[in-house]
């Protein structure tokens, strides 16, 4: 284990995921990043950070389900140390299109991966910390369309990104009595493969107009507020939802 401890973020291989796991590398954490089917990818991150002397740890697994979330854990404990940080960074949109014609499998898998995922690893997390009396930290990734809505596009996405700020809220209330943070980040739109994947790839030059600084963010900008929420700055910071979107 580093001097930083042990971090797990959840879809961790790619766009913001990737970004969060290599500033994090670099400031001193151990890393052990899920990811769901992208084994290249991962392979290539995983590659590239312990090329530079990184520990990290890679686990193909689907975290809306309690065994593989309870399984990416314990692999990241048993190979790296005890975890003291959870990024809950894993999502999906499913195609952007109107709710009338979304269809059904689309909306629970939504639903299971955004919300259900994010419920399981936290609770990993926490009963892990409770029984070590650990004051860890949890970022939940969110989105502006938590608040914007997403109408024509991808208006489930923005109703499960509602669930995880409640969540966050609810969640950070509860545990600050034992010292266990929980903040969110609320990404604007963001250059990621996230928009090809919903059949959209070029969608940042389409919504770009919208953004008050009049450009579209980096990874690397999302993942900075992340690793600002879970270091010791922000350490009087709990049950916050920090918007990093340009001005939306």
């Amino acid at each position: 284990m580093t001097d930083r401890g042990v971090l797990v973020v959840t879809g961790g291989s790619r766009g913001i995921g990737a970004a969060i796991v290599r500033q994090a590398a670099r400031q001193g954490y151990a890393v052990c990043f899920s990811y769901a089917q992208d084994s290249a990818s991962a392979g290539q991150l995983l590659e590239e950070l312990e090329r530079s002397g990184h520990q990290a740890l890679a686990v193909q697994g689907d975290v809306a389900e309690p065994e593989p979330a309870r399984s990416l854990f314990d692999q990241a404990e048993s190979t790296l140390g005890p975890v003291s940080a959870l990024v809950n960074n894993a999502g999906v949109t499913g195609p952007i299109g109107s709710f009338r014609e979304l269809d059904h499998a689309v909306l629970r898998r939504v639903l299971e991966v955004n919300v259900v995922g994010t419920m399981l690893c936290a609770q990993e997390a926490i009963r892990r910390w409770e029984r070590r009396s650990t004051a860890g930290a949890i970022v939940n990734i969110s989105s502006i369309a938590a608040t914007l809505g997403a109408p024509n596009e991808y208006v489930h996405y923005a109703a499960t990104k509602g669930a995880v700020e409640s969540f966050t809220i609810g969640l950070a209330k509860e545990l600050a009595p034992s010292g266990i943070r929980v903040n969110a980040v609320s990404p604007g739109t963001v250059f990621t493969d996230i928009h090809a994947r919903a059949g959209e790839p070029d969608r940042p030059a389409r919504v770009v107009s919208r953004v008050p600084m009049g450009r579209i963010g980096e990874p690397d900008e999302i993942a900075s507020a992340v690793l600002w929420l879970l270091s010791e700055q922000a350490s009087y910071v709990t049950g916050s939802i920090l918007r990093v979107s340009g001005g939306l």
